[in-house]
């Protein structure tokens, strides 16, 4: 404790608590634990004995980036990993564009997060977002600022 400057203090242990343990209570406002994912290349260069021992590691992406094998495997971890969520944009009376979906954090990831990611003037002007896809019952469905977006989601918002 005196290497954390606490001279005077008590503690009290009512769990089989290791010393790690300790040091992350401690240190838990200046440590933050993010997602994680290994990714394993060259996987074009060891048998096949060795990449089902590689697919067995937690969190671990066997890859050959030279080949491009098994990216696709890699970037669908990494949506999962990350929790973010695509929302594709549809201009009125037109298809959707699939090809720059808006990315939103799944902590931010209401219609005015989405609305706020595009420009800070369209939620000024924001009458009513029409949304298609799992975040809703009916498809379309009318939606106000306060909607929860879900991964691929189209959204067309009208403004006044």
């Amino acid at each position: 404790m005196n290497e954390y400057r606490m001279a005077n203090c008590d503690i009290a242990i009512r769990c089989d608590a290791t010393i790690d343990d300790l040091i992350d209570v401690i240190e838990a406002k200046s440590r933050s634990y993010i997602p994680v994912i290994y990714a394993l290349n060259k996987i074009d260069a060891i048998s096949i004995e060795e990449l089902d021992l590689l697919y067995r590691i937690p969190n671990a992406c066997p890859i050959s980036s030279e080949h491009g094998w098994n990216v696709d495997e890699l970037l669908e971890q990494m949506w999962e990993k990350l929790n973010l969520r695509r929302v594709y944009t549809k201009p009125k009376g037109k298809l959707p564009d699939y090809t720059a979906p808006v990315v939103l954090r799944s902590t931010a990831c209401t219609v005015e997060d989405f609305c706020n990611a595009i420009h800070k003037t369209i939620v000024e002007q924001f009458r009513v977002a029409i949304v298609y896809g799992r975040s809703v019952k009916h498809q379309p469905q009318r939606v106000g600022l306060s909607h929860e977006l879900s991964d691929e989601d189209i959204i067309t918002i009208i403004k006044k």
